[in-house]
């Protein structure tokens, strides 16, 4: 399997960052959108296959099976191309470090990649868990699926904010390794197993990554004021919802997108520049 040397990859990265920078409005909205859209996709189907596994009876497997499927939203933005958030915070850092782009196209791109992802989630989040109304289905008479979800949220926004910024540098950390190592392979099973080890690995330890929060809060949120789901609540049979859109943007949504920038742009992008830099 034909492999890139670190320094081959790093031109790549370059080359990502200049490109992303360089996009036209309409093409920016659109891969924004899609790569919301794919991270959302991979969320529902962890949701679905291991998130409402109980966990007395499967322990740390079910975190694993939930990180296992996770990695098909960041495959789908590599394979298919889209423009991911955490994935820039690294490819802009270095083409901004190796001037091919300034920094103000550097926060630009940034936040328009925020912002459209941010609607590709919601867009996943509303109408294809949430109205479609197999975030609601039951199996035993309770609703797995969206106590799980609910419960999610309310993990998530229970975050005190340095214990959020951490996990999202670590998270950062590792889907940056991902699409680095990707870049590194010229196949497609290979670019596959490089995504996915480190993707699971930061879903499996439990590290926070803003654009799935974007899909994973929104709909926890919009499952738990549902009166199916409140009904439930009522009964005994689910959790009651604690999360609200406050504690989901102040507390979580603000110091995971900090810890992403830190951990996509320093401890990748900026340490791999300087692993680089040749002895005069």
């Amino acid at each position: 399997m034909a492999t890139l040397t670190s320094q081959e990859i790093l031109n790549a990265t370059v080359s990502m960052g200049l490109s992303k920078a360089n996009q036209c409005w309409i093409a920016r909205a659109a891969n924004t959108l899609l790569a919301g859209m794919y991270i959302a996709i991979g969320g529902f189907l962890a949701i679905r296959i291991g998130l409402a596994l109980p966990w007395e009876q499967w322990g740390g497997m079910s975190k694993l099976i939930f990180g296992a499927v996770f990695p098909l939203g960041l495959m789908l933005v590599v394979l298919c191309g889209a423009d991911l958030f955490t994935g820039s915070c690294m490819t802009l850092t270095t083409a901004q470090a190796k001037q091919k782009i300034t920094f103000g196209q550097t926060a630009f791109t940034l936040a328009t990649s925020w912002i459209g992802n941010f609607a590709g989630a919601l867009f996943v989040a509303f109408f294809i868990a949430y109205l479609s109304g197999l975030i609601f289905e039951s199996a035993g008479g309770t609703m797995p699926w969206a106590a799980a979800v609910v419960n999610l949220a309310n993990a998530k926004c229970s975050l005190g904010f340095t214990e959020a910024l951490l996990r999202g540098i670590g998270c950062n950390w590792l889907v940056c390794l991902a699409v680095f190592a990707a870049a590194a392979s010229t196949e497609t099973i290979g670019k596959i197993a490089a995504l996915w080890f480190p993707t699971m690995a930061f879903v499996a330890l439990g590290m926070e990554h803003c654009i799935a929060n974007m899909f994973f809060i929104p709909l926890g949120i919009l499952t738990g004021t549902d009166p199916r789901y409140i009904a439930l609540a009522e009964a005994g049979k689910a959790a009651a919802l604690k999360a609200d859109f406050y504690s989901f943007v102040a507390g979580n949504l603000v110091p995971v997108t900090i810890g992403n920038i830190i951990g996509g742009s320093v401890l990748v992008g900026m340490l791999y520049l300087a692993a680089n830099i040749k002895k005069a």
